[in-house]
This record gives C-alpha cells, structure tokens and sequence, in this order.
C-alpha cells in the first residue's frame, strides 16, 4: 500500500496492519523514532490514579471537563492553548483526591477515535508521546485568527522581566528563606586548589584520547562493547602515567599493582571533577567535555560494567550536600548569606562605595565561617560553599543579565504595538532578507520579547537543567542510537527529565508573558537536538551571541566623545541614537525570523529554532553596513573573548 491514507483507515480497527515506511524503521535495541523505547502499548495504557492522563508522572491537577481527562498545570496549558481546545472548562482537583477518567457516551467515543488518530501520527512520525503533543498540536495553528495581536503585544510588554522558577531572589536586608536552600542543590562545589591539578591531567588526557573517534563509528571489527572497554582502560592507563610524573609518591602508591578496579574510587573522583569543573564553567573544556560524557555514558552499560569490573560515574558533588552531611544547612537560612555571596559592582559607583560593600562582604564570610564550623567542617569548607554560591551569581550575570539587557532596550526602543516609521518597524516578511517567518510589528515585538524571556528563564535555572540532563545521559539501560543527523553521526537518546524541565519553564514563560507566538515544540531526542548534551551545549551559548551585541551597545555613546568617529555615525546613521536603533532593529527583525536551517521544520518558530534563527544573524553579521561600528568598540567575534 502508498504512503497515503483516508480517514477511514486511520480510524478503522486495523489500522495497525497500514503498511508504512515510517512504521518499519526500527533501531538496534528494536524501538521506533527517536529510540525511546517506546511502544504502542504503554502509549495506550492509562495513567496511574492521581497522575496525569498525559505526561504520566505528575499529580493531576485539574479536570477538563469537555476532555474528561486529569491534568496536571503545565500538560493542560500546553493541551489547551489554541484552536477549539482553548475554549474547553477545566476545574481544580480537590488536594490529595485520585484522579479517574470519566468515559461515557459520545464523549467516551469521540476520545477514543482522537486517540487512535494519535497513536497512529506518534508511530508514523516516530516520536515521543510527549514531542507528539507540542509538535502536532502546537505547530497546526502558527497564526493568530483570534485578533488578540494588540491585546498579547501590550499585556507582553507590560509583563514582568521573568518569573523565577525558584521564587525571587531575596535582596539584602531581607528574609532568605528557603532561596538558597532549594538552589544549593543543583550548585556544583567549587574545585579546591588540589583538585584543579588532577583536573588538568584528566584535560590533558582527554586531549589526546581518540574515545569518540574509536567508538561512534559504523562498521568496526570487534564488539562494540569490547572497543568500549579497551578505550576507557588505555584513558584510565594515561591518567595513572600523567599521576606518576606528576607526584611520583602518589602515583606509587595508588598504581603499584596496577589494578583498575582497586582504583575505582580514584578514576570516579577524577571524572566527577571534570563534570563539576565544566557546570561552573560552560566556556572550558568545549572539546573534551563531550568525550568524557560520552565515554561515562558507554560505562553505564550492564555489558560494560561487567567486563570493566567497576563503575566510572559517582553524583556530582554540591553544597548542599556537604552542608547536609555536615548538619550546618542553617547557614543557608542565615541572612548575613545574601552579603557573602553578593555580587560587586564598580559600574556608577564610587571607589569609597565599592570598598566599603567588599569590606562588609569579607566580613560576612568570615562571621559565617566561624559561625557554622563544626569539628568535622573546617572554616575554608564553609567559605568553599560561600564562594561556590558566589560563583552561581557570577554565571547568572554573564549569561542571564545579557537577556535581561536585550529586553530592557527591546521596551526602551520600540513600541508594543504600532511603528512610526520603516526604521521603529519590527514587521517581517517570508522570503524578504532571508525570513521564513511573516509578522507584523505587533507579532513580531511579541514573539522577540517572548523569546528573550524564554531564554532568561532557562539560563536562571541552567545549574537544574544540567543536572537533569547528566541523569538523562548517565541512566542505566537507556540506549542511544547512533545516527547521521546531517551533521556527522550523533548519539540520538531520550532525554525524559531534561524534557519535562523544559517544559515546565516554558510553562511559566507562557505564564509571564501572557500568551504565546509561534510554536511552543520542544527538540529532544531528534536529528535537531539529539541528546541531552546537545540541548545544554545548544543553549550555554545564548551568552556568546548577546553579550557582544549590548556591549557594543553599551560603548556606542562613547565613541561620540572622538570628533572623527562622531562624524562617521551622524553622517552614516542620522545620530547615536539611530545607530543604536538600526543594529537593535535588525537584530530583533532577523535573529528572530525563523531562518537558518535547511528546510521549515528545522527552523521556523519552533523554540530551538528561534535560537537557530539568532545564530544565523550572527554569521551573517559581517555583511551587515553597521558592522565597522561593532569593530570600533572592541568586537572580536561571538566565539571568543570580548
């Protein structure tokens, strides 16, 4: 039979037997799709009393009733956005009740043909349940028929800067709370003098190592466990050489029977310490990083694991953890923390100022450490966790105070709604300048701000997103399939954690904003993100495209203090101001125009897509009449340093 099909056989009783291309392709382990073990079973079997119909393991919610279906917030936001579904009336469960289906009469058929026609779209596109739900029913309608544009576009600009997933930061002088307790979870610890000499002999050997060269490939002799094996042992043999040379003594005594596995707890420190380093830093370790995580990823392996004789993976080490083995977590509801770990700013401030904000700052730690040592917990450790949180503020700066500029000049620039003139326009067309995307002013000042606020919210809670992704890539039993997504061969595997996070944040994104441009699908586990690792190193980079562009938006009025540069902008641009404005112009219209990827659904509006689109203006860059202004204020490039 074609590929084609009627109603009739998609709603028939067997309308499994439809013979299908998709339907036949299968991987190694005998899944379809994306690998994720999924099968047309468990997409049918109902959830659990209590939890949601959809996603399946979260507590239900609310009650749609037209659907008379259970819920959890964020599946029945993201069920009943759009189209008719938007009108369905929902009510809250009552606390701790269990949650049942209610089937009956025409109802009870119309949901079970819907979900045939489900199940059948699911297995013929080969995704997940969850991808099946954003892709399909939030990429049907991409317009807006409502005519709400001016509603959204002026709800959305007076919408707050972001909701925090973890609640607001407090401010000095304030109640902490349980702040700092939820974030410390998820904060790496800061890496000791000692252990950064160990991290630079696990660089040095990754360096050299030729693990992903060796494993992901096709059509090798040997078993691809046995390769698996033999490459982690030589990485683990070169680590315990870099260890003699480096400390003759200690190398002695770790390797002198030259046992692996005796050393097991050796190699497992060594890696962690790689994980932990790379976390706090997203900027180091960008070639070998991927090797090691891909390396401890085979380790999880049952094969594996039995023929190396010891595990490789040990969790990440945080502050709360060591606090919680220490019984000192209170330190974390102390007030004084918020001065520890705040950040100092010398921008507009006076000398006096920021001496005396170090002053009470260095004090603050001091008073903690003293406060909080215990006989076990040394004063430096307390000051290492202090520093630690410290650093956490330090990340959300650089990579998520750059959204919140973006944004800042977005409002300041640009009206909501409607446009003076070309030059204030933000209106795109498909087709004109490279778009694949047609927005008017309105539309598009709503999907750029919402873009931004997505962005923030995911860099704010970057630390938690990792953590669940390294779950996701170091699950036992989870396969991956090995796969040429059109940029060389990659590890396709379901990333269920890092999914499910991601669409919580997007559920209060929705939620900030008001309402939602475009589509709201989600990549993961796909030939666009193909794994868990993919989706963190896709969006650490945020910070390399926008913190360029609002630092040479910051240094653009200075250049008006050199009578010669002033000439150039006035007689090039009209003003300083004008000049600020075509380059924020520019950017809003065409790093946020769907372009960027080979054919529609690569791109588009999707949420990695608009991330794509961004990349691609900043390729383009170059060509662009303003570019001469970048390289006045000290612009070297998106990929280096600034």
């Amino acid at each position: 039979m074609s590929g084609k099909f009627t109603l009739e056989n998609i709603l028939g009783r067997n309308h499994e037997q439809v013979e299908h291309p998709r339907l036949q392709e299968k991987d190694s382990v005998g899944t379809t799709g994306t690998g994720e073990g999924w099968d047309e079973e468990s997409a049918n079997r109902s959830a659990a009393d209590g939890f949601c119909v959809e996603c399946e393991d979260q507590p239900a919610q609310v009650l749609c009733d037209t659907c008379a279906d259970n819920y959890c917030e964020v599946c029945f936001a993201a069920q009943h956005r759009k189209g008719s579904r938007k009108k369905h009336v929902a009510k809250p469960l009552a606390s701790g009740a269990k949650s049942k289906s209610v089937h009956n009469g025409a109802a009870g058929d119309a949901k079970k043909n819907g979900e045939e026609v489900r199940t059948f779209l699911r297995l013929s596109c080969g995704r997940s349940d969850n991808y099946f739900c954003a892709q399909h029913e939030d990429d049907v309608d991409m317009d807006d028929s409502d005519g709400e544009l001016d509603r959204i576009a002026a709800e959305t600009s007076k919408a707050p800067v972001s909701t925090q997933l973890l609640g607001a930061q407090p401010t000095i002088g304030s109640k902490v709370g349980e702040w700092f307790i939820e974030r410390s979870k998820f904060i790496p610890l800061r890496l000791t003098y000692s252990e950064r000499k160990f991290l630079r002999l696990l660089d040095a050997a990754l360096q050299v190592s030729e693990y992903t060269d060796k494993i992901d490939t096709l059509g090798s002799g040997l078993s691809k466990p046995k390769r698996i094996v033999h490459q982690i042992r030589e990485l683990c043999a070169i680590l315990s050489g870099l260890v003699l040379a480096a400390d003759y003594k200690q190398g002695q005594e770790l390797f002198t029977d030259r046992d692996f596995r005796s050393n097991a707890e050796f190699y497992q420190t060594i890696f962690e310490l790689g994980r932990r380093h790379k976390i706090m830093n997203p900027d180091k370790m960008r070639t070998t990083y991927g090797k090691l995580i891909y390396l401890l990823q085979d380790s999880q392996s049952p094969d594996v694991r039995d023929m190396l004789s010891f595990s490789c993976v040990k969790p990440i080490i945080s502050v709360y953890n060591v606090l919680e083995d220490h019984n000192a977590l209170d330190i974390l509801r102390d007030d004084l923390i918020m001065v520890a770990t705040q950040e100092i700013y010398s921008d507009g401030r006076s000398k006096r100022e920021v001496q005396r904000d170090i002053k009470n700052k260095e004090r603050a730690i001091e008073t903690l450490s003293s406060k909080y040592q215990r006989s076990d917990l040394s004063q430096e450790q307390v000051r290492q966790c202090i520093y630690s949180i410290g650093d956490n503020h330090a990340f959300l700066r650089t990579n998520r105070d750059p959204c919140e500029k973006m944004i800042m000049y977005l409002k300041e620039h640009f009206h909501p709604t409607q446009s003076k003139d070309n030059k204030t326009s933000l209106a795109i067309r498909s087709g004109k300048h490279g778009a694949r995307l047609s927005h008017d002013h309105a539309k598009q000042y709503a999907y750029v701000l919402q873009s931004l606020t997505l962005w923030r919210e995911i860099l704010h809670d970057m630390f938690r997103l990792w953590s669940l992704a390294e779950q996701d890539l170091l699950a036992e039993n989870v396969p991956y399939r090995l796969r040429d997504t059109g940029q060389g061969l990659n590890r396709v595997q379901a990333a269920p954690k890092t999914f499910r996070m991601m669409h919580t944040i997007l559920h209060r994104a929705q939620q900030s904003v008001g309402s939602w441009v475009g589509s709201s699908a989600i990549h993961m586990g796909d030939h666009n993100v193909p794994n868990a690792l993919m989706f963190i190193d896709k969006y650490s980079q945020i910070y390399r495209i926008l913190l360029p562009i609002c630092n040479t938006l910051s240094q653009i009025p200075s250049l008006a203090d050199k009578p010669a540069l002033r000439s150039y902008i006035e007689d090039d641009f009209g003003s300083i101001d004008n000049c600020m404005r075509e380059i924020l112009c520019d950017f809003f219209q065409h790093g946020f125009d769907g372009s960027g990827a080979d054919n529609f659904f690569d791109a588009g509006s999707c949420i990695d897509g608009r991330l794509t689109s961004a990349w691609n203006w900043c390729a383009q860059l170059e060509k662009k009449r303003y570019f001469p202004v970048f390289l006045l204020t000290g612009f070297v490039g998106f990929d280096g340093d600034w």
